[in-house]
């Protein structure tokens, strides 16, 4: 069984990659921002970076998602931190592969000033990028640079799932 989390600062092409990835797979896709509890997506909205405390709860939701799948399932989280990471693999119950999706600070600005309709604003860039604790030398991480196209980053995300041994 395949469980992936696409994961990566905002701005990094989470929801794009994973929705690429999991019809390349066809595999359902959950987006990981609409189980945030409506606090934790105000408090972002007016540039207020979430503490540990409201991710947890948030977390454990994605986690629950990742435990119940029967074939598999590819979920957008940004996963920061070792520590959130971690509660996704014990929430999960099993092995959990992650897309990390990385870039230059001008990469991603310039992703996150072209899209609209989304609640992060530009302003939480940079406190992302000091919560981040890139998952280098983890088992089953695969990580892939942002300013390549969409399709070929989940081209290449697939190659290497198929190669992993779940």
């Amino acid at each position: 069984m395949i469980r992936l989390v696409v994961m990566g600062v905002s701005g990094s092409g989470k929801s794009s990659v994973g929705r690429a990835i999991a019809a390349g797979l066809e595999l359902p896709f959950v987006e990981g921002d609409t189980l945030h509890p409506p606090v934790n997506v105000e408090k972002m909205a007016a540039g207020i970076p979430l503490t540990d405390e409201d991710r947890w709860p948030w977390l454990d939701k994605i986690g629950a998602e990742l435990a119940k799948v029967q074939k598999g399932v590819v979920v957008s989280c940004s996963a920061l931190k070792q520590s959130y990471r971690d509660r996704l693999r014990q929430e999960a119950g099993g092995r959990l592969g992650f897309i990390f999706l990385d870039g230059s600070l001008e990469v991603l600005r310039d992703h996150m000033s072209k899209r609209t309709g989304h609640f992060m604003p530009l302003s939480m860039l940079d406190s992302q990028l000091a919560t981040l604790e890139p998952p280098t030398g983890q088992p089953f991480v695969l990580r892939q640079n942002v300013e390549h196209p969409v399709d070929e980053i989940a081209a290449a995300s697939i190659d290497w799932v198929r190669t992993q041994h779940w």
